[in-house]
């Protein structure tokens, strides 16, 4: 893989691929390549106006069919089932699924189901928007599910009697530790499920390491002091147009692990440089997210906070 561009994704013409958080950066640039190499791209956003801004632009570089908006608020369950049922309704496979869409670092907010933002979003939307998905992913002749994830997995713990925040005082980069390292053990499990059932599904992930995006706004707020906010942001935006790489290169490896032939389940890809720059390569995990009982923990867990079980053929992969 080394070197590996945009250009080296292989044709996808014929395969439908699902994008959460498509309205900008990392997910709108991976809607924009799948499209311009022929996949007919579902734009899973939130806003409308957004939404509609991004369909514009990822049709002005299809090679392939139309992209289509499918409203999705991964912050509320209800309508991710709505959205869910509509993908189910309206076709016949899904082929990819980019789980993309995701918070960072806001103050404490929680979803319309009143879980904590980022853990809600970032994880258990996801996971249920997968599992609402799976009957139409498992349509498919090769699904793949990609997760998108982040090196601060690394300092992320699973608050197992309290994930949501209910107690204790809010740390806003622990809520999203805690969220990343969840993204990785969900995408561990649902491999090892997946292949439990005899399905064909894979389960990957990648992290764009540091990619110039506007995820990084949502840090600034909530700070209280307008001279703190204003320098925290022009820290960021220093950093975005001096140290950052671009959306378009923090992408690569989420379309590697999206559309590289040999990918297989638990494969995870990063940047080349440090784990912040460059090709795509092999990433390394924490301890924390190799750990097969927390990922079976997480997904127990999941199923409880969510009510969505997955429908694996013959009721099999079970934990």
């Amino acid at each position: 893989m080394a070197g590996w561009a945009a250009s080296d994704i292989p044709d996808q013409s014929g395969r439908t691929a699902l994008v959460t958080g498509a309205s900008s950066g990392l997910g709108l640039r991976s809607a924009e390549a799948l499209s311009a190499h022929g996949a007919l791209v579902l734009l899973g956003c939130r806003n409308p106006d957004r939404a509609e801004a991004a369909r514009a632009g990822v049709a002005a570089v299809a090679t392939g069919p139309e992209p289509l908006v499918v409203p999705m608020d991964l912050a509320d369950l209800a309508s991710v089932r709505a959205a869910a049922e509509r993908l189910a309704a309206d076709v016949e496979r899904i082929d990819l699924l980019l789980n993309n869409a995701g918070v960072m670092a806001p103050p404490l907010s929680r979803t319309a189901d009143g879980f904590e933002m980022q853990f809600g979003t970032n994880h258990l939307g996801h996971f249920a928007l997968t599992g609402l998905l799976l009957p139409t992913l498992l349509a498919a002749p090769e699904p793949r599910v990609v997760t998108t994830a982040s090196n601060v997995h690394r300092q992320g713990k699973i608050r197992w009697d309290d994930p949501n925040w209910e107690t204790g005082t809010y740390s806003r980069w622990a809520g999203y530790g805690q969220s990343k390292l969840a993204n990785l053990l969900f995408a561990a499990e649902l491999g090892r499920r997946a292949a439990a059932a005899g399905t064909a599904l894979v389960s990957a992930a990648g992290h764009p390491g540091y990619a110039a995006t506007n995820l990084g706004s949502s840090t600034t707020t909530g700070l209280g002091n307008p001279i703190v906010s204003g320098l925290a942001r022009a820290a960021i935006s220093i950093g975005n147009h001096t140290l950052a790489q671009s959306d378009a290169a923090g992408a690569l490896p989420l379309l590697y692990a999206a559309t590289a032939p040999g990918v297989a389940s638990g494969d995870y890809y990063g940047p080349r440089l440090l784990g912040m720059r460059g090709a795509p390569v092999r990433a390394g995990v924490s301890a924390a997210a190799a750990d097969l009982g927390s990922a079976q923990l997480l997904w127990d867990m999941s199923e409880k906070l969510t009510g969505v079980t997955y429908a694996w053929p013959g009721g099999t992969a079970e934990g």
